[in-house]
This record gives C-alpha cells, sequence and structure tokens, in this order.
C-alpha cells in the first residue's frame, strides 16, 4: 500500500464566510436547536460508491452531533437536484450540502439559495456558474493527483506501455483533471486510445472490448471507476488474454470488489477516491452556521493500493 495522494484537509490560502453575523451564538432550526442541513446527492453510476458517501455523512451529520440531516432523493436527474435546492430554500435550512450532477445549469437556483442567505457546501463536484460565490467551501478531491498517481505506478512497472482510458459517460471536470494527470505522467503518446463506460461494469466491459479490438497490442487499460475497471477485467478475458499479465488493468475509485479483484492478481494497481467525508462536512457545516471562516477548498484524504495489499485490507473497505 503506497502513501497518502494529498494530504487530509489541505485547504487553498483564500477564505469564506457565511453571511450569518450573529449565527455563533445561534441555535438551528431543528428540533432542539438541532442545525438542519439538507442534502442533495448526486446522480448517476457509481452506485456503491455514492452510496458510501451518503452514508459516511449520515454517521457523522447527527443529532448527538448537534445535526438534523435532511437527504433529498435526486438520483436520477438534474432536475430533480435543482426542485430539491428550492425546497430545502422552501424549508428555511440552516445549511445546504450539494454534490452537482453536471457544472452547468444551476445559476437560478444558486441565486436563489444565496438570496435566502443559506450557505450551501459544495462536496464532490465542480460548478461552472455566473453567480458571484455561490457556495461558501468546496471539500472534495485531487483529481489530477490521482491520475498522475495512477501514470507514475504506470511508468515505473510498464513503462513505455500502449495504455487506454475508459472513462464515465460525462464530460466531467473529474474526469478531464485525472485523464490530464494520467498524461503528465505516462505521456500523451503513450495514451492510444479512450472510450466511454458510462461508470456501469456493462459498458466498462463493452469500452474495453472495443478498445482491445481497435488496439490489439495494448498493455494497461486505466478505468475512472471501480465498476468500469470490473468490466474491463471481464473483457480481457474475454479476449481470451490474461489479467495483471497480457493486460493490465489500473482502477480509480477504491470498492472492496477492486481490492479483491487486486488481491486476485486481476487489477494491478487501485488509486483510491475516498468516499468517506463525512467528518469534514461536519466540521464544515457546523462553522458555516457559526459564521466561522473557512478555506474555500478542502482536499480529502485519499490512498493508492498495489500488490502489497491483503486480505486484511479488502475486508476492512468501507463498501
Amino acid at each position: 500500500m503506497t502513501g497518502f495522494l494529498a494530504a487530509a484537509l489541505a485547504a487553498c490560502s483564500a477564505t469564506a464566510s457565511a453571511d450569518t453575523s450573529d449565527a455563533a451564538t445561534a441555535a438551528g432550526s431543528g428540533a432542539g436547536g438541532l442545525v438542519t442541513v439538507g442534502f442533495a446527492q448526486r446522480p448517476g453510476a457509481d452506485e456503491g460508491w455514492r452510496d458510501a458517501s451518503t452514508a459516511s455523512l449520515r454517521a457523522n451529520l447527527t443529532s448527538e452531533n448537534g445535526v438534523e440531516l435532511v437527504v433529498a432523493d435526486t438520483q436520477r436527474t438534474q432536475a430533480e437536484q435543482v426542485a430539491a435546492l428550492r425546497g430545502f430554500v422552501e424549508q428555511g435550512v440552516d445549511v445546504i450540502v450539494f454534490s452537482p450532477a453536471v457544472e452547468t445549469g444551476w445559476d437560478e437556483v444558486l441565486q436563489e439559495v444565496k438570496d435566502a442567505g443559506i450557505p450551501l457546501v459544495l462536496v464532490d463536484g465542480a460548478l461552472d456558474s455566473l453567480v458571484v460565490e455561490p457556495y461558501l467551501t468546496w471539500i472534495g478531491h485531487d483529481f489530477e493527483g490521482e491520475g498522475v498517481a495512477a501514470g507514475e505506478w504506470v511508468v515505473a512497472h510498464h513503462p513505455d506501455a500502449q495504455v487506454v482510458q475508459v472513462v464515465g459517460a460525462a464530460d466531467s471536470r473529474s474526469q478531464r483533471d485525472r485523464a490530464t494527470g494520467f498524461a503528465s505522467a505516462v505521456g500523451a503518446k503513450n495514451v492510444v486510445g479512450k472510450a466511454a463506460g458510462d461508470g456501469t461494469r456493462a459498458g466498462g466491459r463493452a469500452a474495453t472490448a472495443a478498445l482491445l479490438e481497435a488496439h490489439p497490442e495494448l498493455d494497461v487499460v486505466l478505468a475512472h471507476g471501480d465498476d468500469m475497471a470490473l468490466g474491463a477485467v471481464e473483457a480481457v478475458t474475454g479476449a481470451d488474454k490474461v489479467p495483471g499479465e497480457d493486460v493490465v488493468v489500473v482502477a480509480i475509485g477504491g470498492s472492496r470488489a477492486s481490492l479483491q479483484a487486486l488481491v486476485d492478481g486481476e487489477i494491478g494497481y487501485v488509486v483510491e477516491c475516498n468516499p468517506a467525508f463525512g467528518e469534514q462536512v461536519l466540521d464544515a457545516v457546523t462553522k458555516a452556521h457559526q459564521g466561522v471562516d473557512l478555506p474555500r477548498r478542502f482536499i480529502v484524504m485519499d490512498r493508492a493500493f498495489d500488490s502489497s495489499a491483503t486480505q486484511a485490507d479488502v475486508d476492512a473497505r468501507p463498501y
């Protein structure tokens, strides 16, 4: 197991504070003075990762920690997230936690949240908005660093490999940043192909099968998600090749299933994208309600796993 990719709670120098000058001594609006927090979770694939992220928030944003958590069912579309944000404004929650499905199309509802004076904590997503400072702080991952970590491992263990990438369907900032970091490490000339795997096992299998047909001499598949990585393993096997020998699969994610495949020799390397950041969110929403200055960015701590990973590492995974 390698070291950390980024320090926990590493932050940029800029800070932001909520427009709640008297909130430091004010109780929350929930029962018994609890701070009410509305959470609009991100829709899409990677259900295991998203469920683990939501479970981490539920485990930390509890009444014992002074919070009343309201989770909106926004697991399908952006429109559901917009409706959830408006619902939180109507309910008058104290803080909103928001993981956007896409980067654009939020201006109107974000302005409504801001006009209501509700601090917004952005988690694991990016916004491209005309609203001035639409969120108080961002909690997420060093996606480019994840790509660099994967690429450096490939260079160290498979120099001059022909590499392809299997990405999700959306052209998200996380995938662009990972691809940029990966290419900077392995060299753009060595990345010979890319296909969309839709964030699913079936999609990863189909995308990898097509890439194997187009590039029969490829050596490494970088999958931007656990399910796609497991699908890539299946595609390699289906092409009468041996995963880990003929074609090496590298995964970004870190689910229990991916680590099991690593221990079993089917995946070569796993770069974690840690979903367990509920503790950081709790700290942020508490300080946001109190009007305490917050850094604009918190980087979640990630790890990476190589062939030294053990069954104990697998069994210890939270998702």
